[in-house]
Parts: structure tokens; C-alpha cells; sequence
């Protein structure tokens, strides 16, 4: 796919372009979709990068430590609702966007616009375009796989992690047989309710309106393409075209000496024991406070949202004294 060359501010080095691909259509999910969202009153605010508006919620204070939320697939920052209060109510400025293709945020319409380059690639933009510094980040899902390498490949803004049933594969590990059984159902299957395929991956359920809440951003299934590719990229060969970068992105951690706590569900069959790497080669996870949420599923942050951020604020806040 052709690429163009993006300066995002003027006053930054070339050095820090990004490479964005260029996108030939794009949809964008009608705002009457959002209406009536429970416990979810947060305004949207918006980026653009590369031709694309990226949607963001920002909410606690303006001066207040700044965390970085970032949810994976199929859901979208709504996935958050439960854990911003408690965190707003620590002191702490919560930012929460929604990947490109989920929520808000503008959806390329063809499947070819997508990979897990290009992912990385608007997401590192989104941040050097709003020039986020000194961030403690949260990713779960593809949360993770995303958020990782934006942590990896922009060591310098952020100041800790803590990682939740996500992980960095390199193709070279063994493919849980859950996580195997999804990507063939995404890449089949005719039939692709969003929402209750979120409730599926929830210990503890969803009501109606929380489901028809996850299925807001996708009036039809043209607006499904990323949900749909997502699986597909996620690295399981050691042929995978992400291997390298995700490699390189495993030494950077290798070296990290910063602050890094796992959070991750004890219900989860596709990440469980995943935490365990992380504790063992990350050497600022050396004596933190690693918790299992127990009773959550994959999708902790519905589960378990008011615990899993009390755990956070309290990784945040220990770092500030």
C-alpha cells in the first residue's frame, strides 16, 4: 500500500514523522448512534491524523496525572465506563481513545486499509499530534498488542505500564486453542453480533442496553471490517510480517526499569498465565504489586471495572510520592 509521509506539528524533528497509510474510503458512524449510552455521559473529543478523525474521552483534571485506557476488539472506550469514575475520583486524568475502525473513531471501509502496522502507526501519531507526556498506561486485548509497541516505540512518554489480559506475541508461542476458535468464527462466520460477543467474553453478563451500547458504533456490517480483521493479525508463525517489531519491542521491555504491574482476570482462556512472562523479564516488575482479578473473564473492565481502577489508581498514585 502506498504511503505519504505526515509531519504532524512543524516545530517536530524529522525524525519523528510517522509513516500513515493512505485510506481511499471511510465511514463514519452517524452521532445519533451514540444517544442514550448508559453511564457512559463522557463528550467525544477528536484528532486528526492521516485524513482520519480519531475519537477520544478525556475527563478528570486538567493538571492531574495523566492515564492512558486503550481497549481492544470488538469493543471501544465504552469498555471504560466503570473504571473512569474511580479514577477521576483519585485525582487522575483519564484519556481514553477509540482505535481506528471502533467507536467513534472513523472506520477505513476496505479490509486492505487495515493491519497491525497501521494501527501502531495512527496510534503513535494520535499521540505525538495531542502530545500526551508523562502517561501511566492500561491495555487489555489489542489494547495491548497496539499499546505495547506505542509504549515500546515512545519509551520517553510514559512514565509506567500495567498490562491486563493482553500480551506481545511474536509467532513463536503457542496459540491458545480458545483464541484460535475465535479467529476462525471472525473470519467465517455470516453471523457477527457484536455485543453479545462482548457479553460472551464477560464472567458476570451484560444487560440488554449495555449490548445494544457495545453495538452503537456498527449500524451495519459495513462499519464491522476492523472487528472482522482484527483476529488475522494477531502473530501466531514466525513468518508473521509484525514478528520483528514485536521482537524489538520485547527488548525495549527487557531493558524497562520504569514501573510495570499486571492486572490480569483469573476467567480468561485466552490470556490466563500470560502475566507470568511479563513478571520474570520486565525488570520494573520486579516488586510491584501484580494482582489476579478474580471472578472477571477476558473483559475484566466490565467485570470487574471498580476493582481492576482501584488497583490502578493505587499503581498510579505510588508513583508520585
Amino acid at each position: 500500500m502506498p504511503l505519504r509521509w505526515l509531519l504532524l506539528h512543524e516545530s517536530l524533528p524529522m525524525s519523528e514523522a510517522i509513516a500513515l497509510p493512505n485510506v481511499s474510503r471511510v465511514l463514519r458512524t452517524p452521532e445519533e448512534c451514540f444517544a442514550n449510552l448508559p453511564d457512559f455521559p463522557y463528550a467525544p473529543h477528536y484528532t486528526e491524523v492521516g485524513g482520519l478523525r480519531i475519537a477520544h474521552i478525556d475527563e478528570g483534571p486538567r493538571d492531574g496525572p495523566l492515564v492512558l485506557l486503550m481497549h481492544g476488539e470488538p469493543t471501544w472506550s465504552y469498555l471504560y465506563r466503570k473504571m473512569i469514575p474511580v479514577l477521576v475520583a483519585q485525582g487522575l486524568r483519564v484519556i481514553a481513545p477509540d482505535l481506528v475502525g471502533f467507536g467513534r473513531s472513523d472506520k477505513p471501509a476496505r479490509a486492505r486499509d487495515y493491519s497491525y502496522l497501521h494501527h501502531v502507526q495512527w496510534m503513535k501519531a494520535w499521540v505525538q499530534a495531542n502530545d500526551f507526556q508523562h502517561m501511566s498506561f492500561f491495555g487489555q486485548d489489542w489494547g495491548s498488542l497496539v499499546g505495547l509497541r506505542v509504549v515500546a516505540e515512545m519509551p520517553e512518554r510514559f512514565d509506567r505500564v500495567a498490562l491486563g489480559n493482553g500480551a506481545l506475541p511474536t509467532g513463536t508461542m503457542e496459540v491458545p486453542a480458545a483464541f484460535k476458535i475465535w479467529r476462525a468464527f471472525s473470519r467465517y462466520s455470516p453471523w457477527f453480533p457484536i455485543g453479545r460477543i462482548v457479553k460472551a467474553g464477560c464472567a458476570q453478563g451484560l444487560t440488554p442496553h449495555e449490548v445494544a451500547a457495545y453495538d452503537a458504533p456498527f449500524p451495519s456490517r459495513a462499519y464491522r471490517v476492523a472487528a472482522r480483521v482484527f483476529p488475522g493479525f494477531v502473530p501466531t508463525t514466525p513468518q508473521d510480517p509484525e514478528r520483528a517489531r514485536n521482537e524489538a519491542a520485547w527488548e525495549v521491555f527487557k531493558r524497562w526499569d520504569k514501573p510495570f504491574i499486571t492486572l490480569f482476570s483469573t476467567r480468561d482462556p485466552v490470556t490466563r498465565g500470560g502475566e507470568v512472562m511479563w513478571q520474570q523479564q520486565v525488570p520494573g516488575a520486579k516488586g510491584q504489586a501484580h494482582t489476579k482479578i478474580r471472578g472477571a473473564g477476558h473483559f475484566l473492565q466490565e467485570d470487574k471495572g471498580a476493582e481492576l481502577a482501584e488497583h490502578l489508581a493505587a499503581f498510579v498514585r505510588s508513583g508520585l510520592k
